[in-house]
């Protein structure tokens, strides 16, 4: 069982040791990654997903429960405790969704499979736009429609204890309501990202620079008052996207009573 995971500095892109030395991350907790392109957040997901031991670019090394990865599991294990969930992912197996499902919940010996498959099935809809049904193809599913099934088949069949999520924010998801599945069920997360309304769901939020890990920040009170906000605003656009994709006909009423809004709740 992962407890944590501690991440130890290395060097940033100028070859100077990273501000922050040790950061640890427990399970059940979400922390962000934010930067600017070019920053280095990409690479600091890949060394946990790697268990790197000071063999990557940035000399970092990550811990399992203070135990450095070799030592805490046999390195064909290690393999299964880390799963990633990306903005660029489709499937290319020829099989129905049904069946790719049941089959990976046969290689993780779940009990009860076909009520497992049903979950993951009723959870990825959760998430997504268009149903999936059981008898899809998976070659035949949108980006949005492959990721919802992965987000949902991480938390419920993967089972893997460390989920990495690098910019989802385009991904075609409700993104929120993914970061919230994942977080509950008690796994250590990392979610790289632009979105200020993902960033500020974290309970704290790494600052990469330079290749490194710049500063680490938790995420206050009025932070968390500001995102409550955000959030309501993102739900108002979120239902005029989703009114778009129906067809309808957006009134200029709606758009007064949004940008109302967002006056009264956030800039006064």
């Amino acid at each position: 069982m992962i407890e944590k995971i501690t991440i130890l500095g290395g060097l940033n892109k100028n070859r100077n040791s990273e501000p922050v030395k040790r950061l640890v991350v427990s399970k059940g907790e979400i922390l962000s990654i934010v930067g600017l392109t070019g920053s280095g957040k990409s690479q600091l997901i890949s060394d946990v997903g790697q268990w790197a031991a000071g063999e990557t670019p940035s000399k970092r090394s990550v811990l399992i429960n203070d135990l450095p990865a070799l030592e805490y599991a046999k390195q064909s294990a290690l393999r299964h405790m880390v799963a990633e969930v990306s903005q660029n992912m489709n499937f290319v197996i020829d099989m129905s969704v049904s069946d790719f499902l049941h089959l990976h919940a046969q290689s993780r010996e779940l009990q009860k499979a076909d009520a497992v498959v049903n979950e993951v099935i009723r959870c990825a809809n959760h998430l997504t736009g268009e149903p999936i049904k059981a008898e899809d193809n998976l070659t035949t599913l949108s980006g949005g429609q492959s990721r919802s099934l992965m987000v949902a088949d991480v938390a419920l069949i993967s089972n893997a204890p460390v989920v990495l999520i690098d910019e989802i924010e385009n991904a075609g998801i409700n993104r929120l309501e993914a970061l919230k599945f994942l977080a509950v069920q008690g796994k250590v997360v990392l979610v790289v990202t632009h979105d200020p309304v993902l960033a500020l769901m974290a309970d704290r939020r790494v600052i990469m620079k330079k290749g490194g890990i710049s500063k680490l920040i938790t995420t206050t009170e009025e932070e968390k008052k500001v995102l409550e906000e955000l959030v309501t605003i993102d739900q108002l656009l979120f239902s005029l996207r989703e009114e778009l994709r129906e067809g309808q006909e957006i009134k200029q009423i709606i758009m007064k009573e949004v940008k109302q809004y967002y006056v009264e709740s956030v800039l006064t």
